[in-house]
Formats: C-alpha cells, sequence, structure tokens
C-alpha cells in the first residue's frame, strides 16, 4: 500500500477562503482585523516566516502591522510596545516571533499580551483553558494538525494517538485536543525507554521532536495515519534539502495517511494564525463568525 497525501497546501488555501470570507462579512460592519507581528533580531529563517505571515494576513484581508527589534532590545522596551499594542484598537492579535534572545524572558512577554489578543495559544490564560476545555485560542500548528486529521473523515473517537515531543507549542496542546476528541493519548520524548515499540502501537503518530527522519518504516504500525510537524533542514547530494521527523520514503509504503513535509502542517500553521486572528477580532466585538468557519471545529 502507499498512503494517501495529506495535501497541507490544499488544505490551507480552504481554510484561508473561508477566513476571507469570515473577513468580508467583518468588514461589511466596520470592523477591520489587524494582526501585530514582533520579530526581535535579524534571524533569517524566523524573517522570512514573519513576512510571509504578513502577506498572507493581507491576501485575506487582514491589516498586517510588522515591527521588527534589535536583537539588543531591552526586555522593558519590548514589553512596552506590547502594552502598546494591547491598548491600540486596530490591533486585534499579537504574534511574537519565537525564539526570542536568550537575555528576554519568553513567558512574561508571552502572559504580557492581552489574552484576547494572543493568537498563538501561548498566554498563560489561554493555555490554561485548552486544558480545562473551555473556549479559547487553540495554538496554531496543533490546530492545523487537527483540521488535517479531521479532513480526512476517519473517526477519531477511541484510536491510539501517540505524540512524539512534549513542547509546550505542539507536544501538549495536541495531547489536549485529541484527547478532547476521546482518543487514548500517550506522549513519548528524548528520555523515553522502548521508544519504537511504543510508537509502533499508534494508530496516530504525531511528530514533533525535531530530529530529521527520526520515524521510520519499522516504528509505524501498517495503516497508521502519520502526521509530520518536523521542520529540519539536511545536506543531501551537497544541496540544502528540507525533511520532516517522519522518513518520508520509508513511511508512505507502510501508513494509510501521511503529511509531506515541505507543503503539510507548515501551510496549516499561517492558515490558522489567520483564523485566531479573526476569531480574536469576533469576539472582541461580540459577533458571531459564518457557519463555514466554525464549522472547521
Amino acid at each position: 500500500m502507499t498512503a494517501n497525501i495529506i495535501d497541507g497546501k490544499q488544505l490551507s488555501s480552504k481554510v484561508k477562503e473561508q477566513v476571507k470570507l469570515a473577513v468580508s462579512q467583518l468588514i461589511k460592519k466596520q470592523i477591520y482585523p489587524g494582526l501585530a507581528t514582533i520579530i526581535v533580531g535579524d534571524d533569517a529563517a524566523s524573517s522570512i516566516y514573519v513576512k510571509n505571515k504578513g502577506k498572507s494576513a493581507k491576501e485575506v484581508g487582514i491589516k498586517s502591522f510588522q515591527h521588527t527589534l534589535p536583537e539588543y532590545i531591552e526586555e522593558k522596551n519590548l514589553l512596552k510596545l506590547i502594552n502598546e499594542l494591547n491598548l491600540n484598537d486596530s490591533v486585534d492579535g499579537i504574534l511574537v516571533q519565537l525564539p526570542l534572545p536568550r537575555h528576554i524572558n519568553s513567558d512574561l512577554v508571552l502572559d504580557s499580551i492581552d489574552p484576547s489578543k494572543d493568537v498563538d495559544g501561548f498566554n498563560l490564560l489561554n493555555a490554561g483553558k485548552i486544558y480545562l476545555s473551555r473556549e479559547g485560542v487553540i495554538p496554531c500548528t496543533p490546530l492545523g494538525c487537527l483540521i488535517m486529521l479531521r479532513s480526512i473523515k476517519t473517526e477519531l473517537r477511541g484510536k491510539n494517538a501517540v505524540i512524539i515531543g512534549r513542547s509546550n507549542i505542539v507536544g501538549k496542546p495536541m495531547a489536549q485536543l485529541l484527547l478532547n476528541e476521546d482518543c487514548t493519548i500517550t506522549i513519548v520524548h528524548s528520555k523515553t525507554n522502548n521508544i519504537s515499540e511504543i510508537v509502533k502501537e499508534a494508530d496516530i503518530i504525531i511528530a514533533a521532536v525535531g530530529i530529521a527522519n527520526f520515524v521510520k518504516a519499522e516504528w509505524v504500525k501498517k495503516g497508521a495515519i502519520v502526521i509530520d510537524v518536523g521542520i529540519n533542514r539536511i545536506i543531501l547530494d551537497g544541496k540544502n534539502k528540507l525533511v520532516g521527523d517522519v522518513n518520508f520514503n520509508e513511511v508512505k509504503e507502510i501508513a494509510s495517511y501521511l503529511s509531506p513535509v515541505p507543503g503539510g502542517v507548515g501551510p496549516m500553521t499561517i492558515s490558522c494564525l489567520l483564523m485566531n486572528t479573526v476569531f480574536q477580532c469576533a469576539r472582541r466585538n461580540n459577533i458571531d463568525l459564518p457557519n463555514n468557519l466554525t464549522d472547521l471545529f
């Protein structure tokens, strides 16, 4: 068997279409969603990522405000900017690109964002809502993974799901989302004993460990659904290549569904950022969104 490929680009385009429609409904009410992005330093990959976020926002009608700050900015000045954005009615979403320089306390920065303008779901209050199964902001990458799983129309209830990686950004919130879908959850990580045997039992594998080609064919049960969150740059045949945490060529012969890298979770993450921005804007203005957007949940 050869896996069905979960096309993140195609699904992302559908999400963007729905977000664009929701934005048009808000604009009819003289409400204009705005997203502010903050990047500290000049990391090339982060700069490209933030630029793509701004471009995607404009494509769906969301106003984009980008703030590029020097790497050695004082923490108090970054917090001052965030406070200004918290008070700015033109801004509905605030995103701080991670990682931040070592001299800045990331937790303090993320918690300083007004929870009603948090679009990453990293603010302490919004993170807590996920674990209490209350309505809040779902982190973009786990949300993208969940939408991808739902797109294949497979019953999630009762499935054995293994998440490889325990980060606050992907692993932990992903576990809670799948628990809410009535999956049985196991999180494995770098200190887990017999990791391959545990992964082999999974009906659903979410690979988010940050190691190129980490998940091999012999780790995967035949017919498993595999979502690859990893983005790793390697040198292959003297050229730079982008690969995931899953050995794609091996695992595609075993899995029933598999997301590629690139073109899988990455595009979905950006689309879900736009969706979260629109949701925050609507909530702040006490407006119900069109059914076609809320039906994604």
